[in-house]
């Protein structure tokens, strides 16, 4: 007979001391054959990186080498380890704890059956107790990586299950799938009666002064008895405001948690009492999250007959309506058994940084793990959390709609406590041609009940985009010769949840994945290829890369260091222009959230601001300073321009701070060869909180010069924190060449 085993939380492996084993893994084709080899396995972790080394196999972040594990998505991988049982004292229990395993697996105990599950979301123990003797063996079989069709071999093959898609192959994934045991897993030793969860629940007055608190303890209390619980809450100081016994409480005065930019996020601290011992601490954090109309969204459509208006996207914190500014996150790492707090911090700081206050976590990726939430609660950002589903047609098949319901039920339980959470999602553009979902689409109709019934006050859409969002574009030029001078100009979006630009990565780095007689040229085929530089999206013939794009500008590239540097700075003025844009468009447009902000391995070319691991490129630069709270901004029409063309560019001063800006002196210079060449001053009026003001255009006739770019420079008096700077083009390769004879260039 199986061995019973029961559903587990995080909170009670964070309560007691987790013993880990000695894992061992091997894989075999036929699971009724064991495995004809064993090697050492690091938990949590994955059977690649294990297997690779064993084996000597190279780094699979260099070059191709990431299709050397092409093998192992097709194959059973079976994990081992000799339970070496804690002594158990009078009272105690031992049990088994694990986290999590991706993706099908199997538990034997002996050889015998304990535990049977699908999907990798959900924690999972078992009681050893009076079952398992030292010495005992405990396996974990995990099943080859599921497919809905043998081929082709792309995303689609992950539509039947809850296995996040993204490692099927992505336009800046490589086709690597994960396999593994990903969470903290090992034996646990707990008192017979003992802690199992807590759960957090809230409800802020109208006023936002005070909050009537509902928290739930559970145990395992077995035998005679009720075991005797209570909390208390310590303010962001360590002093005690509500001890209680009983679930319900009050607590005066609210610590608002604010984003970024918005205020402190204060968080307090639970603390779980069981029989009189601290069993459990927790940080929690108070506010209120809505998703709004924006500003004159009912006068649309205006006319009978008439159907509801775009859906609301606007975000409301405690009250008070906050643009969003941010960034895309997927996966940072491919293998997410590797993946913690110190994975997540550098680049959640990095996000701080760049005055981001919401990051949508893409559907396409896993579900992140708890590191990234309490990160995300202590420095403020908002979380736009998605689950698991992007891109696919999710049928709703009724074993598919089990796997769902129990994943989504444990992630929902788990993320629902933190502050930072901001709304749920359904996942990734799943209304669109390529998905062909719909709002009667099973899977999104149980996650819009299960989000009401166990986090009824967080916001739920079905997905993004919906009507009135806009995804893309991608390019800097598209083929018909726009840039997104032109392309965000003239939208009118009610928020820009996914926007790119691409750009290269450094010289230095691209060193370190591509091999020297590869490095430039770039060509197809191979290492620039296998990193996205070529090949990864229908678009641009050099794909992310984009080398037709920077020839278009600036002729062809006689240096690696010539390419990249161009290339560069596409890609920040790209993206200074669309962030600063739908900033402008406000109240309609409520988001600027470019795609993307990390990567989970070395590219040779991205979208992303973010260099695998950590490391910024010149674009998050460039962003940071698009995204300041209040800043002077320009709109030019174009970025590439020739001898002989009006040159304009509107001024505005952008505020999303809940401060006003005080009045000042705006002056517009355009900058040619290091020397001003014309000039407009602006005495710009005090802006309320957050509010733009436009200005005056500065309009001049260009000369023809020397030079492939020029500037536009605004700077306010005695305030250089709202100062900016943009660079543009000067004539594209077509309509470039010498002077005529007795012709005079401005040189400087």
């Amino acid at each position: 007979m199986p061995i019973t085993s029961r559903l587990a939380s995080e909170h009670v492996a964070a309560s007691y001391p987790l013993a880990p084993l000695a894992w061992e893994v091997g894989f075999t084709r036929d699971p009724s054959i064991a495995p004809a080899e064993f090697v050492p396995a690091s938990v949590p972790g994955a059977v690649q990186l294990d297997w690779a080394r064993a084996k000597g196999l190279p780094d699979y972040t260099v070059g191709s080498n990431f299709r050397q594990f092409r093998f192992a998505e097709d194959v059973y991988w079976v994990y081992r380890a000799r339970l070496d049982l804690p002594q158990a004292g009078k009272g105690e229990r031992v049990y088994f704890y694990c986290g999590g395993v991706d993706y099908r697996f199997q538990v034997y105990l002996q050889g015998e059956l304990c535990h049977d599950q699908e999907g990798m979301f959900t924690p999972f123990e078992i009681d050893l107790t009076g079952r398992a003797r030292p010495g005992d063996e405990i396996s974990v079989v995990i099943f080859p990586a599921p497919k809905a069709t043998p081929s082709p071999e792309d995303r689609t093959q992950a539509r039947l299950s809850n296995k996040p898609p993204v490692s099927y192959g992505w336009d800046w994934h490589p086709r690597l799938i994960p396999c593994g045991i990903w969470q903290e897993t090992g034996l646990q030793r707990r008192p017979a009666r003992h802690f199992r969860a807590v759960d957090f629940r809230y409800r802020l007055s109208d006023d936002l002064t005070s909050a009537d608190l509902d928290v739930r303890i559970e145990t395992s209390d077995p035998g005679a008895g009720a075991a005797i619980t209570a909390y208390r809450l310590l303010d962001p100081e360590g002093k005690e405001v509500v001890s209680s016994e009983r679930p319900e409480a009050r607590l005066e005065g609210v610590r608002l948690w604010w984003p970024n930019g918005e205020g402190e996020p204060e968080l307090y601290t639970l603390e779980v009492l069981l029989d009189g011992a601290v069993v459990h601490a927790r940080k929690v954090g108070f506010r209120r999250v809505r998703l709004v109309m924006h500003e004159g969204a009912w006068d649309e459509p205006a006319r009978f007959p008439k159907s509801r208006s775009r859906p609301p996207v606007t975000l409301e914190v405690n009250g008070r309506t906050v643009f969003a500014r941010g960034s895309n996150w997927v996966c940072p790492e491919i293998f997410p058994g590797i993946i913690d707090e110190g994975v997540y911090r550098p680049l959640l700081e990095l996000a701080k940084g760049a005055h981001f206050n919401l990051l949508r976590t893409w559907g396409g990726a896993i579900i992140n793990k708890e590191a990234f939430y309490e990160i995300c609660d202590e420095l403020g950002l908002m979380v736009w959390t998605e689950f698991h589903l992007a891109c696919n047609l999710y049928e709703g098949e009724p074993s598919y709609l089990r796997v769902l319901e129990q994943e989504a039920a444990s992630t929902i339980r788990r993320v629902r406590q933190h502050p930072s959470l901001a709304f749920w999602c359904g996942g990734n553009e799943l209304f669109n041609v390529w998905s062909g979902m719909t709002d009667q689409s099973l899977p999104l109709r149980l996650l819009n009940k299960l989000t009401y019934e166990l986090d009824r006050d967080t916001p739920f859409i079905p997905t993004a985009p919906l009507d009135g969002m806009g995804h893309g574009d991608y390019r800097f030029r598209d083929e018909h010769g726009r840039e997104p001078h032109q392309i965000f100009a003239s939208a009118s979006n009610t928020a820009y949840s996914e926007f790119g630009c691409p750009g290269p990565s450094d010289v230095e780095y691209l060193k370190t994945f591509i091999p020297e007689a590869e490095l430039f040229p770039p060509r197809k085929g191979a290492a620039w290829e296998a990193h996205h530089g070529f090949g990864a999206w229908n678009m641009d013939p050099g794909s992310w890369l984009c080398q037709a794009t920077i020839e278009h500008y600036f002729g062809p590239q006689r240096t690696l260091e010539e390419l990249v540097a161009r290339g560069q700075l596409l890609q920040c003025e790209g993206y200074k222009f669309i962030f600063e844009e739908a900033r402008r468009q406000k109240p309609v447009c409520a988001m600027a959230l470019n795609w993307c902000f990390n990567e989970p391995w070395p590219s040779a070319a991205n979208n992303n601001l973010i260099s695998w691991p950590h490391r910024p490129k010149p674009a998050y630069h460039a962003v940071k300073a698009a995204c300041r709270p209040a800043l002077a901004s320009a709109r030019a029409p174009k970025f590439g321009w020739k001898s002989g063309e009006e040159f304009r560019a509107d001024l505005f001063v952008l505020n999303d701070a809940p401060e006003p800006v005080a009045s000042g002196t705006l002056e517009a210079r355009v900058v040619i060869a290091g020397r001003a060449v014309a000039r407009v001053s602006w005495q710009f009026p005090e802006l309320a909180a957050r509010r733009n003001e436009k200005g005056p255009t500065l309009s001049f006739l260009l000369p023809r010069f020397e030079g492939d770019t020029f500037q536009l420079e605004l700077a306010v008096a005695d305030r250089p924190a709202l100062d900016s700077s943009y660079t543009f083009a000067f004539a594209s390769v077509a309509e470039r060449r010498k002077p005529a004879p007795g012709e005079r260039f401005l040189n400087g």
